[in-house]
């Protein structure tokens, strides 16, 4: 008979962890909470300190009697849920039916699902945190404070059904926000004016204007630009200044759960929801044949950029063993976090460096291959020298008006041999044309006008969001949790 007992919260961390440990060990899932607020009534007395009534909920009676029962026959208990605070709520609740003071009970955290980790929350078991629980209990009675007081205003003035909560009755008012100025939106006229110019190799270039009589160009309307084309049009070009610098391009820190969903919203048009359900799967344990039930990935729901130092020495032995000595920094990368960071647990990263994804590909469905892969490139790229370019720009002075030309050569790509960031589709309309080469020119330099081109334009409202920007916006104005995202 088992001497210890392990309480998880999710079914398929059951085997991974079994395969970890011998046959004194029993291992159990909660399959998520098992006590709540009652569903008939508001559940919390308002005039005692907002003090709540929990309730073992209908469907799970059973998974805890068997719990209890596991544990009455078991010398040790360690409570394992996830290593969040609604993780640690459960846990709390769990002991409660168990007992407190009937027998040793352990709080162990899995930050990933490794066996070495495993293990070693084992062996280091702590105290189950009051503190993270009664934090998890303060959103649980706002969302019951919100639900059930603005719910029935809904059901009253738009239609009954509709719920209201803490954070999405937020979201649907940025949402509400942004269509208001999508409808009051005026679209205003204006017009782009682009030199194309020669010097003395035969390279063409384009310049786009950008003064007129020192101030900010500004045409409005067909009749402005036909008649500065006329002037521009017999007016020398000469070359008014040329500025070249390296410019250092910083690598992306390692995901949290926010920027998780942002990156693969905006690569594989996954919902925020997918995203969280697929990342699941890779932190809970994927099949891999002989070797079994492995945790691919850190614990999902993270707001922290901190990275463990046993991690930080596997990648860059990673990076030395498998790139050019040259895209290793000397010195580890750190990023810092935000101020209001709760930094429970680590960037979402890999728990291993064993597993590089094309050598799993065939374990892993379509969807969990690109999101691995997305985090394993990003992990590592995060532990890369900075990408280096030469930025030139050149100013033109034509008649009483400035065309300026900007480009860019790699001098070295850095990380991005490994990872770029995916784009909103609106920043990729607006390029700036930053990685165009230009010709070698000389200051003073007269230039040959080949051609002007002229495009006409409308100012657009702001877009509607998308997912990844929703999010974005309410992780910048603090709205919601990693966990409230999807």
């Amino acid at each position: 008979m088992a001497s210890s007992l392990i309480v998880v919260e999710s079914p398929a961390k059951v085997k991974t962890i079994k395969k970890f440990l011998g046959q004194n060990f029993q291992v159990m899932a909660s399959v998520g909470h098992v006590k709540d607020l009652p569903k008939s009534s508001l559940g919390i007395d308002i005039e005692k300190d907002f003090s709540p009534t929990y309730q073992v909920m209908e469907a799970k009676r059973k998974v805890l009697s068997e719990i209890k029962r596991a544990a009455n026959q078991s010398e040790d208990i360690y409570l394992a849920p996830d290593p969040d605070r609604e993780g640690e709520a459960i846990a709390w609740h769990i002991a409660e039916e168990i007992g407190l003071d009937k027998k040793p009970i352990y709080r162990v955290l899995f930050n990933d699902l490794t066996k070495s980790t495993v293990i070693s929350a084992l062996e280091n078991p702590t105290r189950l945190d009051f503190n993270k629980y009664e934090a998890q209990q303060t959103r649980r009675i706002l969302d019951r404070l919100v639900g059930y007081q603005i719910s029935p205003i809904l059901w009253d003035k738009v239609k009954r059904g509709l719920s209201a909560g803490r954070v999405q009755s937020v979201a649907v008012r940025i949402i509400c926000d942004r269509e208001e100025e999508i409808k009051n939106f005026v679209s205003v006229e204006y017009w782009n004016l682009t030199a194309v110019l020669t010097g003395q190799t035969p390279h063409p270039f384009e310049a786009r204007l950008t003064r007129i009589d020192g101030k900010k160009a500004k045409l409005s309307n067909e009749e402005q630009v036909n008649a500065l084309l006329e002037i521009l049009k017999e007016t020398p070009y000469v070359v008014n200044k040329i500025d070249k610098k390296e410019v250092k391009r910083q690598p992306p820190a390692p995901f949290t759960t926010s920027k998780l969903q942002q990156e693969a919203s905006r690569w594989f048009r996954f919902s925020a929801k997918k995203t969280m359900s697929v990342a699941q799967k890779l932190y809970e344990g994927i099949d891999l044949g002989k070797e079994g039930s492995v945790g691919l990935i850190t614990y999902m729901r993270t707001d922290s950029f901190r990275i463990a130092d046993e991690a930080i020495h596997a990648v860059r032995d990673y990076i030395q063993n498998n790139y050019p000595l040259e895209y290793l920094p000397h010195k580890a990368h750190v990023y810092k976090n935000a101020q209001k960071t709760q930094d429970a647990h680590e960037a979402i990263r890999p728990s291993t460096m064993t597993y590089r994804p094309q050598d799993i590909k065939e374990f892993l469905t379509p969807d969990q291959f690109k999101l691995y892969q997305l985090i394993w490139n990003r992990f590592i790229a995060s532990q890369m020298n900075p990408a280096i370019f030469d930025q030139t720009t050149i100013d033109i002075t034509g008649a009483d008006c400035t065309f300026r030309a900007q480009g860019q050569v790699m001098k070295f790509p850095g990380f991005t041999i490994v990872y770029t960031e995916g784009k909103e589709e609106k920043e990729d309309e607006n390029g700036n044309g930053n990685d165009k080469l230009l010709p070698e020119l000389k200051e003073h330099e007269n230039l040959k006008l080949l051609k002007l081109d002229t495009q006409q334009k409308f100012t657009q409202p702001p877009p509607r969001y998308s997912e990844a920007s929703l999010v974005r916006e309410l992780e910048e104005n603090g709205i919601g949790r990693p966990s409230t995202y999807a």
